[in-house]
């Protein structure tokens, strides 16, 4: 029965959240950033162990509660258990909490107004985007909105599957969720207010992420180059992942790069996404695409937006009715 819920969660969730879709600021984020905000003012004192406490209260509590209350309605009734991983799912997945922002950007640029653009991506990734040229600026808006399909949607997806099959309900959601939003808002708070009070929280944050994130960023790297170009995608995958400095990224981003055939990566304007800029560092006997710091293919243009979105929604059919299939079977068995 696992896996038909999971796949009835999913689908549900997916198809409210595109009827009623979260918008920035709502209650959901401030609450969120007011958990996290407390959790460190309050568990923080500076030395190494704290950062490990701060976290686990920050990720683990939520989801634990979460699991909790899952159980609970399930020992109700199993329509209440189902509507709980539905309203969890609604708040953790879904690509209307950050697509409204790439359909403006597309929208500014088809029109022409490449300044309101700009404007646009500053506001949704706190960068400098004032000088970037034409071609930088599709290709910034291109690697956000990958990684932000995988952060919230496949990431998501995978951490509610496999820990519903456990019998922990929504819980996988949550942990995944928390565990991405602490690490970008304490290395968000170190850019902008300076240095946090612990900084080992800061990097123990990330580290927790980058192992939370490995398979599911393998996962989400091998359904691009299963809904695209196969052969391209691998092939970027396995030449120019090392042009990103966090592992995960890079894999996502070079596959998808060889699945659209879109040239990503590439040094950075000053203060754009210092941390996914190229490393420069990747060892010796790097060939010319590497040498340039970006994966082959062609420079991105306005059409590699659509291709993107394309990628994304084959990307998550092909989960879903791997997901499908999987309940079929549970269910004959």
């Amino acid at each position: 029965m696992m896996p038909a819920m999971s796949f009835f969660s999913v689908l549900l969730a997916l198809l409210i959240e595109q009827l009623k879709p979260l918008r920035g600021g709502n209650f959901v984020h401030q609450s969120l950033m007011a958990w996290v905000r407390w959790t460190g003012r309050n568990f923080d004192a500076g030395k190494a162990v704290h950062a490990w406490v701060v976290w686990c209260i920050t990720v683990l509590v939520p989801s634990l509660l979460t699991w909790a209350l899952y159980r609970g309605l399930g020992e109700v009734n199993l329509l209440l258990a189902l509507a709980w991983n539905v309203v969890v799912l609604y708040v953790t997945l879904g690509f209307r909490q950050f697509s409204h922002y790439f359909t403006d950007i597309r929208d500014a640029l088809e029109r022409g107004d490449e300044t309101a653009a700009r404007a646009l991506l500053a506001e949704w990734r706190h960068l400098d985007a004032s000088e970037l040229p034409r071609s930088e600026l599709l290709r910034h808006v291109i690697e956000h909105s990958l990684l932000a399909a995988h952060r919230h949607v496949f990431g998501v997806f995978f951490w509610f599957v496999l820990l519903a099959s456990f019998g922990l309900g929504p819980a996988g959601a949550v942990l995944y969720r928390m565990a991405e939003f602490s690490s970008r808002y304490w290395a968000y708070k170190s850019r902008t207010v300076g240095v946090p009070t612990n900084p080992r929280l800061m990097e123990l944050a990330q580290q927790l992420f980058g192992i939370l994130d490995h398979l599911p960023a393998r996962l989400t790297a091998f359904g691009f180059a299963v809904v695209g170009n196969f052969e391209e995608a691998v092939d970027s995958w396995r030449r120019h992942a090392r042009l990103w400095r966090f592992a995960n990224d890079g894999i996502i981003l070079a596959a998808a790069a060889g699945a659209v055939g879109v040239r990503l990566g590439g040094s950075s304007a000053p203060a754009v996404t210092p941390d996914r800029s190229k490393t420069f560092e990747i060892g010796a006997a790097a060939e010319a695409a590497d040498a340039e710091g970006s994966t082959a293919g062609m420079p991105p243009e306005f059409g590699h937006l659509r291709s993107v979105v394309g990628l994304v929604w084959r990307s998550v059919v092909l989960w879903m009715l791997l997901l499908a299939l999987l309940s079929l079977a549970n269910l004959v068995g």
